[in-house]
């Protein structure tokens, strides 16, 4: 069904600058919120239940599963991560835009099941780069470091069934070319249409 609100799912390889650049932009833009999945990894640094994730056990995960919980889930890195369908539809119908960072299985199972989303693929400037900004987040061991590089060459194999692809060399191009991809879905007819059904009814355009 066509909601009031936008659906943009962003993916990328780890160190990428994926979540940096969600951030910013929901800082820049009131009107777009995120979508909170549910994970069994623990949470890293400052992160908060419920704020960058609903950090839960395999057990409560599982559950999840069997209710059919999730639209979409997937296990990457060692650890699940699952995406509420409630939640996001729940948003979209209250006309606020949401933004879900999620890895490329997940982005491609969104689509199927939320067929106007717009799917966003950030991407590094090069194999070098990537590595460095893993290296500097001091989060992981050397063989993590390792494993995320071997992981990202599959999924950027994935890139070219998005709609939008973002090369992430300068990250103030890349929010705004972010920014300018959230603006242009908002003038399209159909979601004008929705947001303002009042004027295209004024002004007897047709559907």
């Amino acid at each position: 069904m066509d909601y009031p609100g936008n659906l943009f799912v962003v993916a990328a390889p780890s160190g990428a600058g994926k979540s940096s650049l969600v951030k910013a932009l929901m800082e820049l833009d009131s009107h777009v919120k995120p979508s909170i999945s549910h994970t069994t990894r623990a949470p890293r640094g400052q992160e908060k239940n419920g704020r960058e994730y609903f950090f839960v056990s395999a057990a409560e995960f599982d559950a999840m599963i069997k209710a059919d919980g999730f639209v979409e889930w997937a296990e990457v890195h060692g650890h699940r991560y699952g995406t509420s369908r409630q939640a996001i539809a729940q948003l979209m119908d209250q006309g606020s835009d949401v933004v879900l960072e999620i890895d490329f299985q997940g982005a491609l199972s969104i689509k199927r099941v939320f067929a106007n989303a717009v799917t966003i693929f950030i991407l590094p400037p090069s194999w070098d780069e990537l590595r460095a900004r893993l290296e500097r987040r001091g989060e992981d061991a050397a063989e993590t470091i390792d494993l995320r590089l071997r992981n990202a060459a599959t999924e950027m194999a994935q890139a070219h069934h998005f709609d939008f692809v973002i090369i992430n060399d300068s990250f103030d191009r890349a929010l705004f070319d972010l920014k300018a991809i959230v603006h242009a879905q908002r003038l399209k007819f159909a979601v004008q249409r929705r947001a303002r059904a009042g004027t295209f009814s004024a002004l007897n355009i047709p559907s």
